[in-house]
């Protein structure tokens, strides 16, 4: 039996078909939730473990930042937990829908470009002529946006 919880395309958090509107009662959900081997989503808390319908990804980037550091610039991400952590340029992938995906959660978890976000990243994006593949430039080293191994 299913534990009622789900998370929408967008991040939006659901209980029993309503929308859970308490953050700091989503942001413990979201840091207590796991994958297991076959690619369901769990809550844990203590020792029980309750089931969450993830419609696509558990969490999306809802806004990419560009900061330029001397040396090192790099983009960081507001997920939509409401943390924020750096981009992995290595984790960029596309759908074939068009949909940008990057890893998150020290690569746990797969997250899912908001329409906005995907805008903000895509002002870095290149397309290489020669090759037909889209990258990323930044610190002088290039970074593909492959497809998406879901």
């Amino acid at each position: 039996m299913g534990s009622g919880i789900r998370i929408d395309k967008e991040g939006v958090w659901y209980y029993n078909n309503a929308e859970m509107i308490r953050k700091d009662i989503i942001m413990f959900f979201a840091q207590n939730l796991t994958c297991d081997e076959a690619g369901n989503y769990l809550i844990e808390l203590n020792n029980e473990r309750s089931p969450v319908e993830v419609e696509d990804t558990p969490f999306v980037v809802k806004k990419v930042s560009f900061t330029e550091n001397t040396g090192r610039d790099f983009f960081s991400i507001l997920l939509s937990d409401d943390s924020i952590e750096d981009l992995d340029l290595n984790s960029l992938s596309i759908s074939d829908a068009n949909i940008l995906y990057c890893r998150v959660k020290n690569n746990k978890f797969r997250a899912r470009f908001s329409r906005p976000a995907y805008y903000q990243l895509a002002n870095y994006i290149t397309h290489d002529d020669n090759d037909g593949r889209y990258y990323v430039v930044i610190n002088g080293r290039s970074y593909h946006v492959d497809k998406a191994r879901i």
